[in-house]
C-alpha cells in the first residue's frame, strides 16, 4: 500500500484526494492545506486523514511515501522539491514550475534519488487522447500535418497564470504526447480585458520540426465552453470533441491526393477523397483514477511514467517561448535559443 500526502485542498486537490480512495494501492494518510477552512472541508469528507496546516509537516513524516502537490504553481518548486529531497515519489500539477531553471531542477533531483516525478497531465490519460494516440502509432492517420484546438469558456479567472498557463498547458501536454517531433519555434499573442489580471485570452502558433503545425485559441471571456480539437493526416482526419458524452472521437476518412501523372501535375490537378466516418469505442474510465493508477504503478514496478518529469519539463519549456512571444508581441520564439538561455 502506498501511503499518499496530499498538499492543497483548494480547486483540484479534493478531486485527487477522492479518486485515491478508489485506487487500490493506494491510501491516503494527510491532506495539507493553510486554509481552515479548506481543511474543515477536507476533515468531513476525510474523516480517518490527518489534517496539517503546515505543508512541511506532510514532507517530512516518515510514514508517506508519495506526496501530490495540488497548489498554485508559484509553489510547485519548493514543496516538490523538498519532497524529494525527503525521499518522497512526487506527482505534481500541471504546469509543473513557473520558469524552465526549476522544472530543470526538479527532474535532475528526482534522476538522482531515483524517485518517480510525474505531472498531472490529466488529458493525456483520457480515453479519447489515449485513442487518438494508437491511431498516429499504428498509422491510420499517416503524417501529422496539423493540429488545431479551441479550448474557451467563461472563466475560471485566476491570479497567478494567465491563460496560456492554464488552459493551453493542456494542450502543450496532448501535443507533447502525441507527437513524434518536436517544436522548433512558436508564436503567440494574447490580450487582457480586465484590470489588474493576467491574460484572459490567446492565440498560439507552434512550428515542428518535421513540417507539421499546431494552433491554439483559448480564451476565458467566450459565451460558452467549447473544448474541441481537429487533426490533420496524410491518411485520414479527426474530429476531436471533449463536450460531447459520446463520439468523442471521430476519424474521417477524407483528404487529398496530387496526381502523380506528369500531365495531370502540369494541370496541378488535386484529388479529394470523401469516404466512411468512424467513431472508436472509448474507455469511460475517469482520466484522474487512470492516471493515479498509473502512478502507483509505476512506482512499484520502476517503469517510466507517461507524463514524466521530462514531459513536464517540455511543456513549460513551450509555455516559456509562448510567453516570451507574447511579450513581443507574435513574434516566433525559437525553441533551441530558449534552452540555451536557460
Amino acid at each position: 500500500m502506498i501511503r499518499f500526502g496530499v498538499i492543497g485542498y483548494g480547486y483540484w486537490g479534493p478531486n485527487i484526494a477522492r479518486a485515491l480512495m478508489e485506487v487500490d494501492a493506494a491510501a491516503v494518510h494527510a491532506i495539507a492545506d493553510v486554509s481552515s477552512e479548506a481543511l474543515g472541508r477536507a476533515g468531513k469528507r476525510h474523516p480517518s486523514v490527518l489534517l496539517q496546516s503546515d505543508w512541511r509537516e506532510v514532507v517530512a513524516d516518515p510514514a508517506i511515501d508519495a506526496i501530490v502537490v495540488a497548489t498554485p504553481v508559484n509553489h510547485h518548486f519548493e514543496i516538490a522539491l523538498a519532497a524529494l529531497r525527503a525521499g518522497k515519489h512526487v506527482l505534481v500539477e500541471k504546469p509543473m514550475t513557473a520558469d524552465v531553471g526549476q522544472a530543470w531542477r526538479l527532474v535532475e533531483e528526482a534522476r538522482r534519488r531515483s524517485r518517480v516525478l510525474m505531472v498531472d497531465h490529466t488529458f493525456v490519460y483520457t480515453g479519447a487522447v489515449q485513442a487518438i494516440h494508437g491511431l498516429i502509432e499504428t498509422g491510420h492517420l499517416g503524417d501529422l500535418y496539423y493540429y488545431d484546438s479551441i479550448r474557451v469558456n467563461l472563466g475560471n479567472f485566476q491570479n497567478d497564470v494567465n491563460v496560456i498557463w492554464d488552459l493551453a498547458a493542456h494542450d502543450f501536454a496532448i501535443l507533447d504526447f502525441l507527437s513524434s517531433s518536436r517544436p522548433m519555434a512558436i508564436s503567440a499573442t494574447a490580450a487582457g480585458f480586465l484590470s489588474d489580471r493576467p491574460e484572459n485570452m490567446a492565440h498560439l502558433s507552434v512550428y515542428y520540426e518535421d513540417g507539421s503545425m499546431a494552433n491554439l485559441n483559448v480564451n476565458w471571456l467566450a459565451p460558452i465552453k467549447v473544448r474541441q480539437v481537429l487533426l490533420g493526416g496524410s491518411r485520414r482526419m479527426v474530429i476531436y470533441d471533449d463536450m460531447e458524452t459520446s463520439e468523442k472521437v471521430k476519424v474521417y476518412d477524407r483528404g487529398v491526393t496530387l496526381s502523380d501523372d506528369p500531365e495531370a501535375v502540369q494541370m496541378r490537378r488535386v484529388s479529394y477523397r470523401v469516404g466512411d466516418m468512424w467513431a472508436p469505442v472509448i474507455s469511460a474510465k475517469e482520466a484522474l483514477l487512470t492516471e493515479l493508477e498509473h502512478f502507483c504503478s509505476v512506482i512499484e514496478t520502476g517503469a517510466a511514467p507517461m507524463s514524466d518529469g521530462l514531459s513536464g519539463l517540455r511543456v513549460v519549456e513551450m509555455l516559456s517561448a509562448a510567453s516570451h512571444s507574447m511579450r513581443l508581441r507574435g513574434q516566433p520564439v525559437e525553441m533551441h535559443e530558449l534552452r540555451k538561455a536557460s
